[in-house]
């Protein structure tokens, strides 16, 4: 399994496999199988529950299946295999599951115990688009910082 943790941002590439588009932009025909896997992107909750609601309020159904863990702490966004390699976001890791533990079924059990599904599979894309979600990601912190700067 490998994990790639990111403190020092760089210019903006997919790790899709494609130049980033309009916000509305698909991964290449990749979705998540249970021989590929999918990689898992993990945020404390408070930026990943802002940046479900960015992508939920988007122009397109850019968002995938989305783990939250029970004590309420982080999200995890299912993404395409292949993002952990080049995932640099600053305050996420990304995880290259490799298939092992995480079924997308219609009804699948959660991944890891002590975890749960915010939107579940079958409720959402196969996946979320990384440049998606990183755009959502930044706009996130920058709406928690603006708002704890205000008290």
């Amino acid at each position: 399994m490998e994990t790639s943790q990111s403190v020092v941002p760089r210019t903006p590439s997919t790790t899709a496999r494609h130049a980033p588009t309009a916000e509305c932009s698909a991964p290449p025909g990749e979705g998540c199988d249970p021989e590929s896997g999918c990689d898992v992107v993990t945020v404390p909750a408070r930026q990943g529950l802002e940046a479900v609601d960015i992508l939920r309020r988007g122009a397109c159904e850019a968002v995938g299946p989305v783990l939250h863990d029970d004590g309420g702490d982080t999200l995890g966004f299912v993404v395409p295999p292949g993002t952990a390699a080049a995932w640099d976001v600053p305050g996420s890791t990304c995880t290259e599951t490799d298939g092992r533990g995480l079924s997308l079924d219609l009804n699948p059990e959660p991944p890891v115990e002590g975890s749960d599904w915010l939107l579940p599979p079958g409720e959402a894309d196969l996946a979320t688009d990384p440049a998606v979600l990183r755009a959502a990601l930044g706009e996130a912190a920058r709406l928690i910082e603006a708002a704890d700067n205000c008290r």
